[in-house]
């Protein structure tokens, strides 16, 4: 098409320098001039309009290619935000959730179905009942499908060691701190570690925290023990990092430092000062003074937890709690004993005790079984998915392993100053 165009400008040219030379008497020279000019005069006109075509297609094109651009950042955005959302998803928790969801709810029905058979067995026998004068007490009874287990009393012991013996124990450097393993089954490899304080007595032995701290009075010997078992916590855990370890250590803790505003100043103070390794550490309270200072002393389990550290229920007397709330609170395990978990389950939970692990787990939580004697518990404890364990069978309390610091362990020579140790049955 260009060509013909072409074509056209060049006759155009040549019948304008004939026109000139012809009818206008020009002279061959000039009319020859004539025809070239109107011959580069079409010729740029043609040109002119060409190129500002082609410049009109190129704007257009990148237009839309920039319209093209746009699109595909948006499509991109919005693809990246779902590949986002699925990276956050966990699929493997969430069916973890919903079989310990389905299994608890087996449970549930399988409970159901007993105490339907049980109200049915007791309304064929309500007329015997009724006749002998007991039909308030059979419509009482009917009426509740399951009992509920009465919880199991704080298995411990008086402390045998009188508290004035504690002090002198204290004043003349008789108080150790040793630490007792806290395995994972099935490695058994240590999952952490509990500070336990001791007394040295006469002879040599140790005397364990249940047979001398106070539970009634002493206020002051517990703020002290508790407060020093921090202090060694941290540097336990301090030498452990600069080794190249990170563990967890377990601290006594009790609501006599709780409810006591100096020393839990002295514990926060402590607490801010070692925020690199606060999620290492891990206060122990019973069950019991927890559920009590959930109620009177939550500011100070709150600041405990803003700064790092968590909380682990001691000496359970029952698994009927609010997760949530505990949860939310810091609460990280719950320890029940394993010899009444196994033979009594029903004391602890409306759970079957294959359930138990599971659904603690849906809280972030974990059991942990003490008090552990014999290979058969913890194949149990296995076969139940209870997977943290501690006792004298796993591992007795003793002396901070070399290999846990950076210097040697504090030794303390044995000085007079206690009886003979009169072993407490627990």
């Amino acid at each position: 098409m260009q060509a013909l165009v072409y074509l056209f400008i060049a006759l155009a040219g040549v019948a304008l320098g004939a026109a000139a030379y012809f009818g206008l008497a020009f002279t061959l020279a000039e009319a020859i001039l004539v025809a070239l000019v109107a011959l580069c005069i079409g010729t740029l006109v043609m040109e002119r309009r060409l190129r500002l075509r082609a410049e009109r297609r190129l704007e257009r094109g990148i237009e839309d290619l920039s319209r093209l651009l746009a699109t595909d950042a948006q499509a991109g955005s919005v693809l990246g935000r779902r590949i986002n959302a699925l990276s956050e998803l966990n699929p493997g928790q969430r069916l973890e959730t919903i079989e310990a969801d389905i299994s608890v709810l087996g449970t549930v029905i399988r409970q159901v179905a007993e105490a339907v058979a049980e109200i049915e067995e007791k309304s064929v026998a309500a007329p015997a009942a009724l006749s002998n004068g007991h039909a308030e007490r059979f419509s009482g009874e009917s009426a509740r499908p399951q009992a509920q287990a009465k919880p199991v009393a704080d298995d411990r012991a008086d402390p045998i060691i009188p508290l004035e013996l504690v002090r002198q124990a204290m004043a003349e450097q008789h108080l150790v701190y040793h630490i007792q393993p806290v395995a994972r089954l099935p490695q058994r490899r240590a999952a952490g570690y509990d500070l336990v304080p001791r007394l040295m007595l006469e002879d040599g032995d140790f005397s364990d925290p249940d047979d001398f701290m106070p539970r009634e009075g002493g206020e002051d010997v517990v703020q002290r023990i508790e407060g020093t078992a921090l202090n060694e916590a941290v540097a336990i855990a301090r030498r452990a990092r600069t080794g190249g370890q990170s563990i967890s250590l377990f601290i006594p803790l009790s609501a006599a430092t709780l409810r006591d505003s100096a020393a839990m100043e002295q514990v926060l103070a402590t607490l801010d000062a070692n925020r690199v390794i606060a999620t290492n550490l891990v206060f122990t309270v019973p069950e019991v003074d927890f559920q009590m200072l959930l109620q009177k002393a939550r500011p100070a389990l709150q600041a405990i937890q803003r700064r790092g550290a968590g909380f682990s229920l001691s000496y359970a007397t029952s698994l009927r709690l609010n997760f949530t709330e505990l949860s939310e609170i810091g609460v990280r395990s719950i320890r029940v004993n394993a010899s009444r978990l196994i033979a009594s389950p029903e004391v602890y939970t409306d759970f079957h005790l294959s359930d138990i692990a599971s659904y603690v787990g849906r809280f972030d939580m974990t059991l942990l079984a003490t008090g552990v004697t014999d290979e058969r518990q913890i194949v149990e404890l296995l076969d139940n998915e209870i997977m943290l364990v501690q006792g004298n069978h796993i591992a007795p309390a003793g002396p901070v392993r070399q290999d846990l610091l950076l210097e040697p362990a504090r030794t303390v020579v044995p000085q007079p100053a206690l009886p003979p140790r009169r072993r407490a049955e627990v």
